[in-house]
């Protein structure tokens, strides 16, 4: 068994873990590591959003377009295409990639072709709307999860290497014992999001700037390879919860220090829904989304569901579980809107200064 904390990320610590040197985790999960030549990586959302059916045809070109933009040189290693209704009823298609360099990152975005498409002013007029949501994390400011050896998501997929199993997990505070910053850092969030050109109405350009240590996260699940009980359990009993979950965090989460929550499904290159889900959100800070898992009724019954999920089936579980939390940085932080509704990503609950 080993840290979380790649050995490279180690430092004294100034700031202890919850659990002792000799704590043994109740069940096995491993991490992503990356090479110590890897300081910083890139987690793009690319989004499209679009609202009735008649749009869904000219929002999957859209997609498509950004896609296929990822095989110009320098384009991300990794990708995911997924959709999620909004809370207004608007469909959001997103293409989700991953670099493992910020420099390889920089020079695709600079490439004439993917730079004169985003400041086109055509994107204004289409009737659809467009975001980019740009998270790039020193590799001390994340940390992945994984409840099987044998595959990767997200930004796992560019970090190349695994873990031995892991101790710091199965309690409360494990997410921030896994961070390497932690050692040594309170990551309390500093200032405020605001929007510091264009304003949210039809037809702008808006950009949002973030806040210190605003806490990120993506976690998923993946029932593909379920079958019988356990695939009417996940469907029948656990996915409804974690929905419920998931809408209170889209609907009512600014409450409580979320900024914003998408339940997205994974499509494949045709389109089509995968099973596979995954909730985005970006919250305040690490301790709001500490709180909220830790005695939210809503975060609750999602982990009471798991565990009675797994003990059922006696830990013999076919569905596969990770997720990636980032604690971002201002200046690791870039939040950009076309033509997108005032409630959209970042701009949640936000209001223009003019």
């Amino acid at each position: 068994m080993e840290s979380a904390i790649a050995e490279h990320l180690k430092c004294p610590r100034t700031r202890h873990r919850r659990v002792e040197d000799d704590y043994a985790p109740p069940y096995p999960v491993w991490s992503a590591r990356a090479a110590p030549s890897v300081t910083q990586v890139v987690m793009g959302y690319f989004g499209v959003q679009s609202r009735g059916v008649a749009m869904q045809g000219k929002a999957c070109a859209a997609l498509m377009k950004i896609a296929a933009g990822f095989a110009l040189a320098d384009g991300p290693g990794h990708h995911d295409l997924t959709h999620y209704v909004d809370a207004d009823g608007f469909d959001n298609m997103i293409a989700i990639a991953y670099w493992n360099d910020t420099a390889s990152h920089a020079r695709w975005c600079a490439t004439p072709a993917i730079d004169a498409w985003w400041y086109d002013d055509v994107r204004l007029t289409e009737g659809l709307g467009y975001f980019r949501e740009i998270a790039s994390p020193r590799v001390e400011h994340y940390e992945t999860m994984f409840n099987t050896p044998d595959r990767f998501e997200g930004v796992g997929m560019v970090m190349g290497k695994l873990s031995g199993e892991l101790q710091e997990h199965g309690y409360w505070g494990s997410m921030r014992d896994r961070i390497p910053l932690s050692q040594t850092d309170a990551m309390s969030p500093s200032g405020w999001r605001a929007i510091v050109a264009g304003a949210p109405l039809p037809g702008q350009r808006v950009q949002v700037a973030g806040h210190q240590n605003i806490a990120m996260i993506r976690s998923g699940q993946e029932w593909t390879d379920t079958a019988g009980t356990e695939h009417t359990m996940y469907v029948e009993e656990m996915e409804p919860v974690l929905r419920e979950g998931m809408d209170f965090l889209r609907d009512r989460g600014l409450s409580i220090g979320c900024y914003s929550n998408r339940y997205m499904t994974h499509l494949d290159a045709a389109g089509a829904p995968l099973q596979k889900s995954f909730g985005l959100s970006y919250w305040r800070s690490l301790a709001d989304m500490e709180r909220w898992a830790e005695s939210h009724p809503t975060h609750v019954a999602i982990f009471g569901g798991f565990m009675r999920y797994v003990q059922a089936l006696e830990f013999q579980v076919k569905l596969r579980v990770y997720h990636e939390v980032s604690v971002l940085k201002a200046d690791e932080q870039r939040y950009e809107y076309i033509n997108c509704h005032a409630r959209t990503g970042l701009m949640n609950g936000l209001q223009h200064a003019s």
